[in-house]
């Protein structure tokens, strides 16, 4: 769907009575303090650019738990036996072919798998000792064993998986979501990303709204401290004073809308709008105390302690208030080195969180009508990495070829294991599945049709999932 020719300028300059006059009377009669928010950007905000969904969607929000730096699906979902006849010993070239790496050679030594593997539920899910609390819930997941990407290093991979493309500069997913079908709550932001660690590679690029209007990039909700900068009100300011200054701040940034009919005024407008109802709807989020010990209990959450499972827990908070896209990014699955020691550390934050995420969902009734992606970037190496200079040893090397997606919730079928690889975990020889395939699977399930969602920008339509064909993933569905 491309934006109409018509544009916001000729709006604001051919309305008669003038967009102000209207979004002043619905601010009054809302007794909302700033009387002179765009009409034009609340339409926006509360119903997208789709007057319906393509199709009835299975989901309405999306919670994607992203384990940057790319976990390795060979200790913890792709069982590969026959990597420990091989350990020591080089991959066959035929297995290889011309495949070269960053940080080891092609002959590199075999590294079996460091930990064990049961099957789990009536599906008979096979997974890592090292996930005991998600192989409790494997009837729920459909474990994706077939992805592949096209990238190769941590940034453009990171900016890949979340926005089709792996230079900064194009719309998140989360940002054509809330373009497309707009927000289901105005007292917060309807895409949220929060982070458990020291950052990504990719950075704000992986939640940017690229060309897409600002109001649809992500709103980042920071660990310690006021969870959005600036919204609380100043030492020393009074609600009064903050009124006035803020109207007058509106009422000015109306003038210059009213003229020029600049989008990126009427966001302005609308931040200004949000950031007030935020001093109040924030904190009340980010307020665990009201949540039973046994919850606190199920994620393994100290409410007073920044952690994935306190992410977790408000991502489910944030769904129950009508958020419609979550990423959770978990830094530190990036295992060069002691693969079987960051494997145990990283799943040992996450595990118990993840499926806590999925029960809890489940318990309220919320799982059918919230999808969770679990993943990283890319996979690892079947081969080990060693280096002396570099103070390495036992590690993987990063793997385009072929890495492991869970999915669960709506629109998506449990108790399922899509795709496979070969014997080594080298290559996908069953059902491939291409990052743009799972973007167009989560945005189905969400009711958007990927090839009908598109924007002009630089006299292209542009879409999420570029112009590679792609598919959605019908297996998966429910």
């Amino acid at each position: 769907m491309s934006t109409p020719n018509i544009t916001r300028r000729h709006f604001f300059q051919d309305c008669g009575i003038g967009v102000g006059k209207v979004a002043l009377a619905s601010l009054l009669a809302q007794n909302r303090p700033f009387a002179a928010a765009a009409a034009v950007t609340e339409k926006t905000l509360s119903r997208g650019v789709l007057s319906a969904p393509h199709h009835t969607p299975k989901a309405k929000a999306v919670i994607h738990l992203f384990m940057a730096g790319a976990p390795s699906q060979l200790e913890l979902f792709d069982h590969k036996p026959m990597l420990s006849k091989y350990e020591g010993k080089p991959l066959p070239p035929s297995v290889i072919g011309g495949q070269r790496y960053a940080f080891i050679r092609p002959d590199a030594a075999v590294l079996g798998p460091r930990f064990t593997f049961k099957k789990y539920g009536q599906s008979g899910a096979e997974l890592s000792e090292m996930l005991p609390n998600l192989a409790s819930v494997a009837d729920e997941l459909a474990i994706i064993k077939s992805c592949r990407t096209t990238q190769f290093n941590h940034a453009p991979a990171q900016i890949f998986m979340n926005t089709g493309f792996s230079q900064p500069g194009r719309p998140s997913m989360g940002s054509w979501v809330t373009y497309g079908l707009g927000a289901e709550t105005q007292d917060l932001p309807s895409f949220v990303v929060m982070s458990t660690g020291s950052g990504i590679s990719g950075g704000a690029a992986c939640w940017s709204s690229g060309f897409l209007p600002s109001v649809h990039s992500g709103t980042r909700f920071r660990n310690t401290g006021d969870p959005i900068l600036n919204v609380s009100t100043p030492q020393g300011v009074d609600p009064r004073t903050q009124q006035d200054t803020i109207g007058l701040i509106n009422s000015m940034n109306q003038r210059r809308l009213q003229l020029d009919g600049d989008g990126e005024i009427a966001t302005r407008i609308a931040n200004y709008e949000m950031a007030y109802r935020l001093q109040s709807s924030a904190p009340e989020l980010m307020d665990l105390s009201l949540e039973t010990p046994a919850t606190l209990e199920l994620y393994g959450c100290n409410p007073a302690t920044p952690s994935f499972a306190r992410a977790c827990l408000l991502a489910r908070r944030m769904v129950e208030r009508g958020v419609r896209f979550i990423n959770i990014y978990h830094e530190g699955w990036d295992a060069h080195s002691d693969v079987a020691g960051n494997v145990k550390r990283n799943a040992e934050a996450t595990d118990r969180a993840s499926a806590a995420l999925i029960r809890d969902l489940k318990q309220r009734g919320m799982l059918d009508s919230t999808l969770v992606v679990w993943g990283g970037e890319f996979g690892r190496t079947p081969m080990v990495e060693a280096s002396v200079s570099l103070g390495r040893s036992q590690g993987r090397d990063h793997h385009p070829q072929a890495f492991t997606t869970l999915m669960t919730g709506g629109g998506i079928r449990g108790g399922i294991t899509y795709g496979a690889t070969d014997e080594m975990g080298f290559n996908v020889v069953e059902n491939e599945v291409h990052v743009s395939d799972l973007q167009a699977t989560i945005l189905h399930c969400l009711g958007i049709d990927h090839e009908q969602l598109t924007y002009r920008s630089a006299g292209l339509d542009f879409k999420l999932t570029g112009v590679e064909p792609c598919k959605i993933i019908r297996a998966l569905l429910a």
